[in-house]
């Protein structure tokens, strides 16, 4: 494994494992508890922006460490029904983050598209001294809105737009700073570009949202703003992208990436790239990061992934009946308690084997 590699390996693991926990706090759902001083601390490795960031901006390394999380937790959703499902085990999770495969292309991305988006939302939030709205002095003017009733509405930009710009830069600077070090290597370059690509499914989907004002319910004005994707929908755009990802080798001089294969078309920035192919992901292997997929709950009747005849890889399925419990029965007392019952459901699930 590269130096470089295996120093940002390091940093993930910094930024998702506090100091008194083992293992990914992500993977149980605890709230996030971060001390920036303690990732710092932990990485005394750090240099240049980075360790700037830990020096001047703790509270920066604050929100990185939430869009890690909230990267992590959104590659577990749309992993889901998938062999490899984003495994919270951090010994398998790392061995995937050693590979150049496609699911790690999808981590990369997802989790520099997190940093950017925690940190935009921060600024919107008012939690962060350093930025604020964004800026519209400058910007040119929203495009109309097709809809009745605003043919020649007047409109001035205003509310609190998001400050993508400041969000992309701080996730640049930190996500990309140990690759930038004069490393031409292919896992690199691999890596700085899947962290554009998830940047970039942030700050390239912007949205211009606008509210009307006048008497009576008329739209007489229009105050118009840009806010980010929500991020669902940056990670269903970047799993459409892994979907579709470019496998690439490395160019003689060092600093370019190929694509493989005849007559295909370079990558763009906003695709996601890798070097090599992934295990299946069927069987536990320990070196490969795979857990395999005996015991996953599966749907008899789908014919995509989550189906049983993929997700068991051809090793079949048997039914088994639990029984689970659920909050039922709710009911709102005043003021402001929500007391519910405990039920058991039945549940039939198919299992693979």
């Amino acid at each position: 494994m590269l130096p470089s590699s295996r120093t940002q390996l390091g940093l993930f693991f910094i930024l998702l494992c506090p100091a008194n926990i083992i293992g990914l706090w992500w993977a149980v759902g605890s709230p996030l508890v971060m001390d920036p001083n303690s990732i710092c601390r932990k990485t005394k490795r750090l240099a240049g922006k980075q360790a700037e960031l830990c020096q001047l901006e703790p509270e920066i390394v604050q929100e990185v460490a939430k869009g890690t999380k909230l990267g992590v937790r959104e590659c577990q959703y749309q992993f889901r029904f998938r062999r490899w499902n984003c495994t919270s085990h951090s010994k398998y999770f790392g061995k995937i983050l050693q590979q150049d495969i496609r699911e790690t292309a999808f981590v990369y991305a997802i989790t520099a598209a997190g940093v950017s988006h925690a940190i935009t939302q921060a600024c919107s939030m008012g939690e962060l001294l350093q930025c604020g709205c964004e800026l519209t002095r400058s910007r040119a003017p929203p495009s109309p809105t097709a809809g009745p009733g605003t043919e020649g509405t007047a409109w001035e930009w205003g509310g609190c737009g998001d400050d993508v710009q400041f969000g992309y830069e701080k996730s640049q600077q930190f996500m990309d700073a140990r690759n930038k070090k004069g490393k031409n290597d292919i896992r690199a370059l691999i890596d700085l570009h899947n962290n554009e690509a998830g940047r970039l499914a942030v700050r390239s989907y912007m949205r211009t949202e606008c509210k009307c004002h006048g008497l009576s319910g008329s739209c007489t004005l229009r105050t118009c703003w840009r806010k980010m994707p929500h991020f669902r929908e940056v990670g269903d755009r970047l799993l459409e992208r892994f979907n579709g990802a470019f496998k690439v080798m490395g160019g003689n001089d060092g600093k370019t990436l190929i694509p493989v294969g005849d007559n295909i078309k370079p990558p763009d920035k906003q695709d996601l790239i890798y070097s090599a192919d992934s295990p299946d992901f069927c069987s536990a292997n320990r070196k490969t990061g795979s857990l395999g997929t005996r015991g996953r709950v599966c749907n008899s009747t789908a014919m995509d992934t989550s189906g049983c005849d993929l997700l068991c890889c051809g090793r079949g399925h048997r039914d088994e009946t639990v029984v689970l419990e659920e909050n039922c029965l709710c009911r709102f007392h005043w003021c402001c308690v929500v007391q519910c019952r405990k039920c058991s459901v039945r549940q039939e699930l198919s299992l693979c084997i």
